[in-house]
């Protein structure tokens, strides 16, 4: 993997551990010369996981929304911002920047970005690994309910299985490493959009 996106809030939430583990996310990174794309702001864990990777010398392209200049504030130590018109074209270019994508807490925005994420992996648009670090249980009854829609048969069991969930930075970085994208498609192709 040489780069890796991160979807992450644009706030610190409630806990210190949150900011401690972004910006461990952005050192690790870095040492393991692989590239942080993240939305490019300068605020909560957006900033932190692009100072801990700025902090070891590392790539950091933000990609920021132009309507979110003066909300989100744009970083100004990034080794690249790319402007962009509209959310989707964040998502997008993100997208096509990365060979993985990583999801911290965060909230709807970040919810968001995660599933058109596995979304468009479920649909065969991608092949890239996406991992949740699920810091002190962030993510918990999210996955509960991933869970509950394979018991329920709205999702099937090798669509969850292309989550790749983990508590500890390493041990994410290890299966995105080894992740092998299903071979099923769900229905469509991409030369079919």
């Amino acid at each position: 993997m040489k780069s890796i996106t991160v979807f992450c809030g644009s706030s610190f939430g409630s806990q210190d551990i949150y900011k401690e583990q972004a910006f461990l996310l952005g050192q690790t990174l870095a040492k393991q010369d692989i590239q942080l794309i993240y939305g490019g702001a300068d605020v909560g864990l957006m900033g932190t996981i692009a100072d801990g990777a700025l902090a070891e010398g590392g790539k950091v392209i933000g990609v920021l929304p132009y309507f979110l200049q003066s909300k989100e504030i744009a970083h100004k130590n990034l080794t690249e911002l790319i402007l962009v018109e509209t959310m989707h074209e964040r998502k997008t270019k993100m997208n096509d920047l990365c060979n993985g994508v990583i999801v911290l807490p965060g909230g709807y925005g970040t919810l968001e970005e995660f599933f058109e994420m596995i979304t468009w992996a479920q649909l065969g648009l991608h092949k890239k690994p996406i991992g949740v670090l699920n810091i002190d249980g962030f993510y918990d009854d999210l996955i509960k309910l991933v869970q509950t829609m394979v018991d329920k048969g709205f999702l099937k069991q090798v669509n969850r299985d292309m989550l790749l969930i983990s508590n500890t930075i390493e041990e994410l970085l290890e299966k995105m490493r080894n992740y092998q994208a299903p071979t099923v498609g769900k229905w469509i192709s991409k030369e079919k959009i």
